[in-house]
């Protein structure tokens, strides 16, 4: 019985196997919840962000070339909708445990939530990437997504309408690109300090 057969399989080895290392590493030997947060909020924002930049990278050119050649039923029959799936849903627990990470890290009385989104003392650096985070959750729930349904078929329009949601959803999507690059900078240097 392999576990890495499913995908599955393939995480819950990936969490024991970090578990253990929690526990043969750990320090303190007590729950630190602003490093569950973070590490939750990191491993769901891989996720997101990994299918961004698989979507502009690769499928946006590919399917390009796969349409010339008569071969893209597949990609937007089978590979487009399931990548959506997960790129919507990891949107949406990217943003929720970053919350829940910055409500954790603030040291003193009151939300660290409400701290990086008024750019308080301390967390203008968090704050700036937290607003961006939040400008990209938007797009794709405000218009990626509901841009994609066109374009895959899954309601009902013209090859017009398909045509301009196909663009706008290309947008927005390359506009999250973009911003994806300065938002993991706040997301880092609130930590770690600017680059220079």
């Amino acid at each position: 019985m392999n576990p890495l057969k499913s995908i599955l399989g393939t995480l819950i080895t990936g969490v024991v196997l970090a578990v253990v290392i929690i526990f043969v590493m750990g320090p303190s030997g007590k729950i630190n919840p602003a490093e569950v947060w973070v590490w939750i909020h990191v491993f769901a924002g891989i996720t997101w962000i990994g299918l961004l930049y698989y979507f502009n990278f690769v499928q946006v050119p590919a399917l390009g070339k796969a349409k010339a050649d008569g071969t893209a039923a597949g990609i937007t029959k089978h590979v487009a909708p399931a990548a959506l799936l997960w790129f919507r849903w990891a949107a949406l627990a990217t943003w929720i445990t970053g919350a829940m990470a910055l409500e954790a890290i603030h040291p003193a009385a009151g939300s660290g939530f409400v701290a990086a989104f008024t750019f308080a003392d301390g967390f203008q650096v968090i704050g700036m990437g937290a607003w961006l985070g939040t400008i990209m959750l938007l797009n794709v729930w405000g218009i990626i997504w509901p841009n994609q349904k066109k374009v895959l078929g899954m309601v009902e329009a013209t090859d017009e309408q398909k045509a301009k949601a196909a663009f706008m959803a290309l947008m927005a999507s390359r506009t999250n690109t973009a911003l994806s690059i300065p938002m993991l900078l706040g997301m880092t240097a609130q930590a770690h300090s600017f680059p220079f």
